[in-house]
């Protein structure tokens, strides 16, 4: 067990080595530059590094908390997670819980394929991805099939917006702080919107937001992409991506500009360029939306739940999880609640602004 800085450069190598091996789609989240940089800002992360015959076999990397307490590394915020094993390891999790000293690992968007955490799963979700390693010019074509009057309304705001308000321009991949600082502003400002807990008045989220931007590997960079009208920005989006997937994180814009869906547009032109890239896929994560329903054209499976090993500890993970886990499921699989739910928290969110 080590923390993420005193990783041997050789053991980065291989670390990598199994990820490209895995089979499984390149989130950058799995990959050693994500943890790395979570570990600057998180000072209880730890990897677990197994070694066979003197050669590393594998890496679990977790947060520890009071009484062994585990959690998936940048829980809350990051969207794929587990441990990247050498396909011939045989661990048992329980095994691995206890080299570790941990009662529980926590996980709220488990990577599909995690043998050895899947049977400790709770609930199972989708998590919406655009496919487009056949060039941007094929996705169209599936959202004119699928989705024709989402692409022609889109398209047709595009073209009012630069009308109105000046010519329209799409950076993928913006370097300016100014930018990712206005991004963070609106998004802050619709979390408090839509009375949700604002992710970026905490510290280490804002500050490891920062930090990726100007991380630069082929497995995890920062990507900001700014959609502008004129010289002024009016959708922007953050996310991570590797060589072939771009992850994404958060996106936001100018309410000013609601009534040209910037962020459709936005979510457009990111797919193009990625396209154009050489990604072959984006992954707007777990969780409902209208507009992802419009972009997509498959889904990902992700895993929320804990492993555990008997003791005390387990027991208070979990009387600190699962009563609130449980109460979430329960609204999200009501759609009239969950509507309910949706518009107190909304007006929750007006009161705050007032």
């Amino acid at each position: 067990m080590v923390r993420p800085e005193e990783l041997a450069a050789e053991e980065i190598t291989a670390w990598r080595e199994l990820r490209a091996r895995s089979g499984t789609p390149a989130s950058p989240f799995m990959e050693p530059e994500f943890t790395l940089t979570v570990g600057r800002v998180r000072p209880t992360t730890r990897v677990a590094v197994l070694s066979r015959d003197g050669a590393p076999a594998g890496f679990f990397p977790y947060e520890r908390g009071p009484l062994g307490r585990g959690r998936a590394i940048g829980l809350g915020v990051s969207d794929c997670q587990g441990a990247v094993l050498d396909p011939g390891v045989r661990i048992t999790a329980r095994e691995l819980l206890r080299a570790c000293s941990l009662s529980a690992w926590e996980f709220d968007n488990l990577e599909a394929g995690q043998r050895l955490f899947t049977p400790a799963a709770t609930g199972g979700f989708d998590s919406p991805v655009i496919d487009i390693a056949a060039g941007y010019e094929a996705y169209e074509q599936v959202l004119r099939v699928e989705s024709p009057k989402f692409l022609r309304t889109t398209l047709a705001k595009e073209r009012r917006l630069g009308r109105q308000s000046g010519a329209t321009r799409f950076v993928f991949d913006e370097r300016d702080p100014a930018a990712l600082r206005t991004l963070m502003e609106w998004k802050s400002a619709q979390y408090r919107r839509t009375g949700r807990r604002d992710r970026f008045a905490k510290e280490w989220i804002s500050t490891l937001v920062r930090l990726l931007h100007g991380t630069r590997t082929t497995g995890c960079s920062g990507v900001l992409s700014v959609l502008y009208a004129g010289d002024r920005p009016v959708a922007a989006h953050f996310g991570l991506r590797s060589r072939t997937v771009l992850a994404c994180w958060f996106p936001a814009y100018d309410t000013e500009f609601a009534k040209f869906s910037p962020g459709l547009i936005l979510h457009l032109r990111m797919a193009e360029a990625a396209a154009a890239a050489g990604i072959g896929m984006l992954d707007m994560g777990r969780g409902a939306a209208e507009y992802k329903d419009s972009l997509k054209t498959a889904a990902l499976r992700v895993h929320e739940g804990a492993a555990v090993r008997p003791g005390a500890g387990a027991v208070l993970s979990w009387l600190g999880r699962e009563p609130n886990r449980r109460v979430h499921g329960f609204v999200r699989d009501r759609p009239r609640l969950a509507g309910y739910a949706q518009r107190t928290l909304n007006r929750v969110g007006r009161l705050r602004g007032d």
